[in-house]
């Protein structure tokens, strides 16, 4: 029986993401820079990361206090052997409603075909540049921007939509913005633009590398005027805008320059089990254990509820008044 439950804030508990995997086939410098991800770093073990039955447990328990929408990520979710078989497991609990992929895209055209048909609803590749140079600078020289562009037209083909998220970093791919846009309008994808992120410990973020929505809009409407697109549901992360032409539509996701806290309805489960409030939270909570002992689910469900409703977090809107940033989790970690 499904309980919406409130945290603090009074924001309920509506979208779950699912980190199935901590490797990735990319090392992007924002993410997971090749010099602490090299070959010597300690990934998980097999055994150390949720099973297939666990996640479907916590899937189920997370549906009755309100989930209505899942996440799959990682690092890269499709490195995850058999990843179909857990979405068709997950898109037959009731109350599930939907469930999106984020990916960099590049195995896609092997497994487009199979999650389409296992349930898998939506997808969204992560891609900085239409410059091959640039793009392998980006992503530790892993993959050129081909591969990434057939594995978006690989999922599109097997019939699920697709957005397309660019981080942008001033200094670094700015100069990409406008040709992005224009590429993927002409092709009817919606690309979204994401403000650099203080995520992690590891990426070197600082406040004058943040590229800001604003800035961003003002640059694209050199070329093409946009209107203002009301949101799809309440806690949308992107604020929509549409050519005023109607030649297609853009999103912006403003964590540093307009934070969107407030209406977070989101919760994420790293690889290992680990339960976090927050984006950029600093600890998470340790369900894996619950999972491998005795607890009932009525009891892992109460744990979670307790969670849930003792949750304040609010990075966003208060990292200008921080005088330090605390450590937080690698977003490579639970999937951004």
């Amino acid at each position: 029986m499904e309980h919406s439950i409130k945290d603090q804030l009074n924001r309920g508990l509506r979208d779950l993401r699912l980190s199935v995997t901590d490797r990735c086939n990319f090392r992007c410098r924002y993410c997971m820079p090749a010099e602490i991800f090299g070959k010597d770093y300690p990934f998980l073990a097999e055994d150390k990361v949720l099973s297939f039955d666990e996640i479907e447990r916590l899937v189920t328990i997370f549906v009755s206090l309100g989930v209505k929408k899942l996440r799959i990520t990682g690092g890269e979710p499709l490195l995850r052997k058999d990843l179909p078989t857990l979405i068709k497991r997950l898109n037959a609990i009731p109350g599930v409603e939907d469930i999106a992929l984020t990916t960099n895209g590049v195995l896609l055209p092997k497994s487009a075909a199979a999650l389409a048909e296992a349930g898998m609803r939506r997808v969204t590749v992560s891609l900085d540049s239409l410059n091959d140079e640039r793009f392998r600078l980006m992503n530790g020289n892993r993959s050129g921007v081909q591969a990434v562009l057939d594995g978006i037209e690989a999922a599109s083909a097997a019939g699920m939509p697709v957005k397309i998220n660019m981080v942008v970093q001033k200094g670094t791919n700015d100069q990409d913005i406008w040709p992005m846009a224009a590429y993927f309008r002409e092709r009817g994808h919606i690309l979204r633009f994401i403000e650099y992120m203080d995520v992690g410990n590891s990426n070197g973020w600082k406040w004058d590398h943040v590229f800001s929505s604003k800035q961003i809009l003002q640059l694209l409407e050199e070329h093409l005027p946009l209107v203002p697109v009301e949101a799809h549901y309440v806690g949308e992360v992107a604020s929509r805008y549409r050519y005023q032409d109607g030649s297609g539509e853009i999103g912006f996701i403003s964590s540093v320059s307009d934070a969107f806290c407030s209406t977070c309805t989101r919760a994420r489960i790293s690889a290992e089990g680990k339960l976090y409030t927050c984006l950029f939270a600093s600890k998470g909570y340790d369900l894996m254990e619950l999972l491998r002992t005795d607890e009932t689910d009525e009891s892992i469900r109460e744990a979670i509820a307790s969670i849930w409703t003792n949750r304040n977090d609010r990075y966003s809107e208060e990292r200008a008044t921080r005088t330090q940033s605390p450590a937080k989790i690698e977003m490579s970690h639970i999937g951004g």
